[in-house]
């Protein structure tokens, strides 16, 4: 029904990911596979309700009906098995800036904020940003699998720490946090009186033999201080919409995020976000489960082809996220020398592992959203390179 082998054309657009390709990597003829956005078509269902909308013809200053709401209620059920309330859903217009906002709602200047890298790098900038101090739980591997480090996370809290943030599922490592890591996690949030920010951003895209479990339905108790973010943007390629959920349950913390939002005048969203989060919660389930079926495939290749062709690279295996995050040490490269590496001589545009954090040295984080063939093609390229190094 859905052909996501059909190429995009998003030259030309004022895409990121695309067109400023020379500016980020000094080449231009580089294939992308950085941005975390896909290079599919949004979907049919969103692209008539938007289209409907703009026949209307006026833009003027709108509210969010009680259909955007029931929207996200009966996706969050019916995906997650999550059962949440229409008033605890609050308006962010992006997660990063949703982080920002809990920043400032929930902690004060000089307070620690823990951050677990590898890990999205807006979560640092979050916290440092506005003058909080940034705590390094970093994640550790075992037998190829990252994992917390729940002695070091305790090690490091002290009466200033107030808040962490994760990444739930993890971006870039692709974990699907367990309920059982997930509980060690609260039990030590709640034994010392720390928020729990956790970004579910890529929720919705967990690949077969997975589940996502959301934090804050592991309890009420754990609900009570956790800040849940959510959006239509990774899942329905929606990112430039800029239309975010954050699912806030404790009416205390509500109220603190809300007003933060109002100070700044950054609730009325738009129109359009609108309107596509309510199509793409309502009728986006099969073509969802098509596209993970799809992401599912370009996965099983990339791991097949650097198994077979590419032992130098190893791919550590996602459990979620249409990322792969590619461990490249035995190359014996620094970030820098990757990148260039990967830019000049195989022709491949990714994301370097050092920007993510620490632990992140020696790795490249790959995004597979795009048509099978061009997945086929940077292995190839990236595969020539490689033998060159032979």
């Amino acid at each position: 029904m859905w052909n996501f082998d059909e190429p995009a054309k998003r030259e030309g657009t004022n895409c990121i990911k695309y067109d400023l390709r020379e500016e980020t990597f000094g080449v231009k003829d580089v294939i992308p596979m950085w941005v975390a956005d896909m290079d599919f078509n949004t979907p049919d269902f969103v692209i008539k309700s938007l289209q409907s909308r703009l026949n209307h013809e006026i833009y003027g200053y709108s509210f969010r009906p009680p259909e955007y709401f029931l929207s996200i209620i009966d996706w969050l059920e019916r995906r997650h098995n999550w059962k949440v309330e229409k008033e605890w859903i609050c308006f962010s217009p992006g997660i990063v800036p949703a982080l920002n906002l809990c920043t400032m709602a929930f902690t004060h200047p000089g307070d620690k904020i823990i951050v677990q890298p590898p890990v999205y790098f807006p979560f640092f900038s979050a916290a440092e940003s506005h003058d909080r101090k940034l705590i390094h739980n970093r994640l550790t591997e075992q037998d190829g699998k990252w994992v917390m480090d729940y002695k070091s996370l305790i090690d490091a809290i002290d009466g200033d720490t107030k808040m962490i943030i994760i990444s739930n599922p993890h971006n870039p490592v692709g974990r699907v946090w367990t309920p059982d890591e997930l509980n060690k996690l609260a039990d030590i949030c709640l034994k010392n009186n720390i928020l729990i920010i956790s970004d579910e951003i890529h929720c919705d895209l967990v690949l077969p033999g997975f589940s996502h479990t959301p934090f804050a339905k592991l309890s009420e108790k754990i609900a009570e201080i956790t800040i849940t973010c959510i959006a239509p943007s990774k899942t329905f390629n929606l990112a430039g919409l800029s239309t975010s959920s954050i699912i806030i349950s404790n009416p205390v913390l509500r109220k603190s995020f809300n007003r933060i939002v109002e100070n700044l005048h950054v609730g009325g969203g738009n129109i359009f976000g609108t309107v596509a989060s309510i199509a793409a919660y309502s009728h986006g389930h099969q073509w969802l489960d098509a596209l993970l079926d799809y992401i599912d495939h370009n996965i099983d290749f990339v791991e097949n082809y650097c198994r077979k062709m590419i032992p130098e690279i190893v791919p550590v295996q996602p459990e979620a996220t249409y990322m792969i995050w590619l461990d490249c040490r035995k190359f014996g490269m620094t970030g820098k020398e990757l990148q260039n590496f990967f830019v000049n001589k195989a022709g491949i545009g990714m994301n370097e592992g050092s920007t993510f954090g620490r632990g992140g040295e020696g790795f490249m984080r790959m995004n597979i959203a795009t048509t099978h063939q061009t997945v086929i093609r940077a292995m190839e390229q990236i595969e020539k390179a490689v033998s060159s190094l032979r």
